[in-house]
């Protein structure tokens, strides 16, 4: 279920706001998504996986709190984040 290094690398290229950017809220928040959907699948199949469920639950409540800092940094940015990888606001 974890990601591996090639799509992680990838996912950071393409959401690194500068070179080697690894921490901004754009990756994180596009990491996050990522995992959230690999998780979505698993949890699809496994529904009895509470444990998990509330990881989920964990990653999702992380990536709002993350979207609602960049929303008041720059919204244009977080504008970009959300139309990149599906999040509304």
């Amino acid at each position: 279920m974890p990601l591996t290094t090639d799509e992680k690398t990838v996912i950071i290229k393409d959401n690194a706001v500068i070179e080697g950017d690894t921490g901004s809220p754009e990756v994180q928040i596009a990491l996050l998504t990522h995992k959230i959907q690999k998780l979505t699948d698993h949890l699809k199949i496994h529904q009895k996986d509470f444990h998990s469920r509330r990881g989920l639950l964990n990653m999702l409540s992380k990536r709002r709190r993350l979207f609602n800092f960049l929303i008041k940094v720059d919204k244009t940015r977080a504008e970009g984040i959300g139309q990149k990888v599906g999040l509304a606001k």
